[in-house]
């Protein structure tokens, strides 16, 4: 693809994996460390042959270990980095993630997630929820998790979470899965911003006649590791406040709202326009940032809805913040397949409409 002779109103046909690499070159990332993993190897693929067209640096490193301390030895300098992985790559990086939300670094990190536990298989899932919503590493730290659900929101959301990781000096996760990263569809390029031009006055640095800036998460004195504890807290809760994203769907009259994410937000809004057909008034409220979570958005909605239907790729991992929400006040339902099983529209159709039925029934 020569981006030198694409127009900014054309649409291209990338897949997921493509435009997610592309976003992020696009909002300036120029440092790319990583390791190849199915499904989402394109990335490190893309990133090779475009790296050296923007004069970026890409490095496949001996291991995904390797790789995300690489991502934080470029963020504490300043520059914006990225590294992509899944499933058991994703799980080697954790500690290097507590690392970076300890030190307060801004970076991305993408998982495209696949089947497990294990090394389970290359099929799509959600089985990663937990990791990535609760801290997969050690310590009281928040990832802010980003789920896109469509090729175009791979783009667009890897400019945001660069944004967001400088914003709030966090690590910033994509969390994507097999059928995001491998399916094609056309998408509208953003302008390139190439990173805020703002100066970071906290990166690493010792000139000489100068005093030392160390970036570090180790914090030996009495007292003092907790106060940094207490500073993140505070930051996190900022990001509640005001960084909760997601897309309401014929909710207004909804008496039964489904909520989904990333890929089976697809489905579920194919179930809705379904279900609207047949006289039953379905909603879908489909969150976009995992972390923090719409809990505010879902509860409001408690008020006028007889049942909640939540569709993941999980055993139900999204369903305990979806009942978290809840508080008890109606019915939460679920359906998931599990180990790279994907729902079909037919199979969650029948499924509300047996709930449907037992709460006519009551």
């Amino acid at each position: 693809m020569d981006r030198c002779k694409i127009k900014k109103s054309e649409k291209v046909l990338l897949s997921g994996n493509e435009a997610l690499a592309e976003g992020a070159l696009q909002a300036g990332c120029r440092c790319y460390f990583g390791y190849p993993i199915t499904p989402q190897s394109e990335i490190p693929a893309y990133m090779v042959r475009r790296m050296k067209e923007v004069g970026g640096v890409f490095l496949q490193a001996e291991s995904e270990i390797a790789a995300i301390n690489m991502v934080y030895g470029a963020a504490a300098t300043g520059a914006r980095a990225m590294t992509s992985s899944s499933g058991p790559g994703i799980s080697l990086k954790q500690e290097g993630l507590s690392y970076l939300a300890g030190a307060e670094l801004p970076a991305v990190i993408v998982n495209v997630m696949r089947g497990g536990p294990g090394l389970g298989n290359i099929a799509p899932s959600q089985s990663d929820y937990f990791q990535a919503t609760r801290g997969g590493g050690h310590g009281d730290y928040h990832l802010i998790v980003l789920a896109p659900n469509s090729v175009q929101e791979m783009l667009d959301l890897a400019h945001l979470a660069f944004e967001l990781a400088d914003k709030y000096r966090n690590p910033v996760m994509i969390l994507a899965d097999a059928i995001l990263g491998q399916m094609m569809e056309g998408v509208e390029f953003k302008e390139e911003n190439k990173g805020v031009k703002k100066k970071k006055d906290w990166i690493v640095g010792g000139d000489k006649g100068k005093k030392p800036n160390i970036i570090r998460s180790l914090f030996l004195e009495e007292g003092v590791l907790e106060e940094h504890n207490k500073k993140l807290q505070e930051k996190y809760a900022r990001i509640r406040r005001l960084e909760v994203k997601y897309e309401s769907i014929q909710t207004d009259d909804a008496e039964l709202l489904l909520v989904s994410y990333g890929s089976m937000a697809r489905l579920a809004s194919e179930v809705v326009t379904r279900l609207r057909k047949k006289g039953i008034k379905a909603g879908l409220l489909r969150p976009i940032t995992l972390w923090p979570f719409p809990y505010s958005p879902i509860r409001k909605l408690t008020d006028r809805v007889r049942f909640f239907f939540v569709v993941e790729m999980s055993e139900g991992q999204m369903l305990e913040d979806v009942k978290l929400a809840v508080e008890g006040a109606v019915p939460v339902y679920f359906y998931g397949r599990l180990g790279g099983g994907v729902p079909t529209p037919l199979e969650v159709m029948e499924r509300i409409e047996e709930k449907v039925g037992d709460e006519d029934r009551r």
